[in-house]
């Protein structure tokens, strides 16, 4: 992250046709989530269903969707982080950018080696399952 509070895009996400917007949040409190606007939609729709079907779900709607906030790149591939977000998520000089099927994840690397690679564990035992 620069001292703008910048950070670059992986150029094979940036370069999916169409997608020129993104939305940014944190939904867990270990890293922001981006997701590219057609993706958003989708999620958005899930969560209007769950609000509809969940009396207690309109707050928690709420808590998620308060920090969401439309980011764009620029034309160097570049978003903008709001201040508030970094800190909620601890990011500050290097961060971590890891692609996540559907979304992009930034991570502080201490937090990530924290949550990710510590609590993954071994693979060997799932890989069988998930790629035959």
């Amino acid at each position: 992250m620069d001292e703008k509070g910048r950070v670059s895009l992986p150029s094979a996400f940036r370069r999916d046709p169409g997608t020129e917007r993104f939305v940014l949040l944190q939904w867990e409190q270990s890293h922001l989530a981006l997701f590219p606007e057609k993706k958003w939609e989708e999620v958005q729709g899930r969560l209007l269903e769950y609000r509809r079907s969940d009396p207690q779900g309109w707050n928690r709607v709420r808590a998620i969707v308060a920090n969401a906030t439309e980011v764009a790149p620029d034309k160097q591939g570049r978003i903008l982080v709001p201040a508030a977000l970094q800190a909620a998520a601890g990011l500050e000089g290097t961060v971590l950018v890891s692609g996540n099927i559907d979304r992009v994840e930034l991570w502080s690397p201490e937090t990530y080696g924290r949550s990710v690679e510590e609590q993954a564990g071994d693979l060997s035992e799932y890989a069988h399952r998930l790629f035959g």
